[in-house]
């Protein structure tokens, strides 16, 4: 493959990143917008005003899904991607919201948190986007180890994803020991 051909092979790479967020210009959100996931995320990680929860965002490019969730009540949302150019234009784009962080790491390593720090991580595309590229199935038991070690007890794992329910519900029980509950979107 060359630098000048796109192929889904290039998923898994910062620079194919990179590159797609230096040419792109407004927010975009992959499969869903936060107000269609809304009633879902809700059911899973319950706003409550005695009850504080720090959320994960993994993959979350130039999205508006975490500014959705600050905008619904959740004070605490933690972003991050693989593309610094996309993490610093949302760092600039957020400035003034310090309760939105956006952090450029790979999912597949995320050391800088440490283990049971996150009451949900939310996934819209992520794992699916691994999954396109080289070393699919290593990279993606990669990433579901990372995000089972920083879920706290009890907390959730949220997946959006165009993936087969069989597919996606086997590579799950093979990682880690999820209780998996599968809701189909319209």
């Amino acid at each position: 493959m060359t630098m000048g051909t796109t192929t889904t092979q290039a998923y898994g790479e910062p620079w194919y990143w990179d590159n797609r967020y230096a040419n792109e210009s407004g927010p975009f959100d992959w499969y869903q917008k936060y107000q269609s996931l809304a009633p879902l995320i809700n059911l899973y990680v319950p706003r409550h005003s005695n009850q504080h929860h720090r959320i994960l965002v993994v993959g979350c490019g130039n999205s508006a899904f975490s500014e959705g969730m600050a905008d619904d009540g959740y004070d605490d949302v933690v972003s991050i991607d693989i593309s610094s150019v996309v993490i610093q234009a949302m760092q600039d784009k957020y400035s003034d919201r310090p309760h939105l962080k956006y952090l450029q790491m790979d999912v597949r390593d995320m050391s800088a948190f440490q283990t049971d720090s996150f009451d949900a991580v939310v996934d819209k595309g992520t794992l699916d986007s691994l999954l396109c590229g080289s070393n699919s199935r290593q990279n993606a038991a990669e990433m579901l180890d990372e995000v089972w070690r920083v879920l706290k007890d009890k907390g959730v794992y949220i997946l959006i994803t165009y993936g087969a329910p069989l597919y996606r519900l086997h590579l799950l029980r093979e990682s880690c020991s999820w209780t998996i509950k599968l809701h189909v979107i319209g």
